[in-house]
């Protein structure tokens, strides 16, 4: 092992050790990043390494810097965080609440399965998870409580469906991905609608089983009206703006009618003009909606230039040729290379945040997939269907992170908004079907690549 490898190794170790102690994950990305800088820099001064870390090599940080913060595409996540909050208020996800839930009054379980719809709808028109785990919390969970719920499958069903957002488009975090990989934006929302609708008709087959096999967790609510075309009627009419509004951003990316950062600036436009409709707009929500957004995307992009110049010294030291070299010699063929990068994502999810995989160990690892020869078939339109299908495996596992302890950030939203009866063991018990189901959805996704690739394939023909 050479002096460049042990730095590597020492660099990782730091950056994983000071994620405990509370500081804000920008600032740890950035100090390492200085410190291991002048590590590198005295080490070939003083003990005859080769980093190749002098102050010529820092200063392309500052090129960086600039070339992110010129990059078009990044413009969308200001405008999808914008268009989600708006959303947050504009009251549709109530509306949708009281009319679906007629809908399957009469089906065992029909209120957990009302809440998954909600989530598909508010995943594809909002994609903030955040905001999504707390409306639905707060919409759902008395209502499904009074209704003699169990607490574990409640707390599991509005965790699981409010992290739809994280990968049904329009997504923040697959617009990141795009940006870290170099892939378009608009085949990763196309590669990842699928996927994601796999994974909700899995939690409503998990639901609709467990409401037949154990009644009393699931009860039917009495003297609930018939179905009728009049509540069909009503349910639609409450449906139908969001879906207007997606199809308004997924269908101008899918027609060529408008790259995914005009898009994101049509579905900003058009949530404000909902929240406008519905009676919900106000100049008070406008300047608080505004507020949210710049904090969001400070965040998002303090974090994406720490992490800038940690890669940049990670590189310099060669992190990068470490890594694929350790991959590539592991003795378990391409799909199980894949399936062990996968476990690590998953692993580095109890502790680290998409944001930091995403920004960090993505780029690190997905180099590696492309010369593993893993044929996927010939898919015409799309320019690297490797790298894609890899990009929304992992994205998939990422939604795991919003669910497993003791980050799981789903959990302390929902946690937050919870009556006191829901303790912090009915959050975690509830959460395990549906980690598993991701799982089982990412098996899914692997076995069947064309679940991911057929759309971005055929859309822009």
């Amino acid at each position: 092992m050479t002096h460049e490898d042990i730095l590597v190794i020492a660099m990782m170790a730091s950056f994983i050790g000071l994620l405990f102690t509370g500081f804000p994950i920008a600032l740890i990305l950035g100090g390492v990043s200085v410190l291991f800088a002048c590590i590198g820099y005295v080490s070939d001064l003083y003990f005859g390494t080769m980093t190749g870390l002098d102050f010529m090599s820092i200063g392309m940080e500052v090129n960086r810097i600039f070339a992110i913060m010129d990059n078009w595409i990044m413009v969308a996540l200001p405008m999808f965080i914008f268009m989600g909050l708006m959303l947050d208020r504009s009251g549709i996800a109530e509306k949708m609440m009281q009319n679906i839930q007629l809908l399957f009054g009469r089906v065992r379980g029909g209120l957990a399965i009302t809440v998954t719809l909600i989530g598909i709808i508010l995943a594809a028109s909002t994609g903030i998870i955040g905001a999504s785990v707390v409306l639905l919390g707060l919409l759902s969970m008395p209502v499904m409580l009074n209704q003699g719920y169990s607490k574990s499958l409640a707390c599991g069903t509005i965790c699981g469906a409010g992290t739809l957002g994280i990968l049904i488009p329009p997504s923040i975090m697959l617009v990141m991905m795009a940006d870290r990989l170099g892939v378009p934006v608009g085949d990763l929302f196309m590669g990842a609608l699928f996927p994601g609708l796999v994974l909700a008709t899995l939690y409503m087959i998990y639901i609709l089983v467990l409401a037949w096999l154990s009644p009393q967790k699931a009860p039917l609510v009495p003297n609930q009206p018939d179905l009728t075309w009049k509540l069909v009627g009503s349910a639609l009419k409450t449906c139908i703006p969001p879906m207007i509004l997606v199809f308004a951003v997924l269908g101008t990316i899918s027609f060529g009618m408008a790259t995914p950062t005009e898009a994101s600036g049509i579905g900003a436009l058009g949530g404000l003009v909902l929240t406008i409709v519905n009676g919900r707009f106000s100049f008070k929500v406008l300047k608080q909606v505004v507020h949210q957004t710049f904090s969001i995307t400070a965040y998002i992009f303090a974090i994406v230039i720490g992490a800038t110049c940690f890669a940049l010294v990670l590189r310099e030291l060669g992190g990068d040729a470490l890594v694929e070299e350790t991959l590539t010699s592991l003795p378990f063929g391409p799909y199980g290379i894949v399936a062990f990068i996968l476990g690590i994502v998953f692993f580095l999810g109890f502790f680290l945040d998409w944001i930091e995989i995403t920004l960090i160990i993505l780029p690190l690892l997905a180099p590696v997939i492309p010369s593993l020869g893993i044929d996927l078939g010939v898919w015409p339109n799309i320019d690297n269907p490797t790298l894609i299908w890899f990009a929304i495996l992992v994205a998939v596992v990422l939604q795991t992170s919003f669910l497993t302890p003791p980050v799981g950030f789903a959990i302390f939203y929902l946690r937050g908004v919870c009556p006191p009866g829901v303790k912090l063991k009915h959050l975690y018990k509830g959460v395990i079907p549906f980690i598993i189901l991701q799982l089982i959805g990412l098996a899914l996704i692997v076995i069947w690549p064309e679940i991911i690739l057929w759309l971005p394939s055929v859309a822009y023909q």
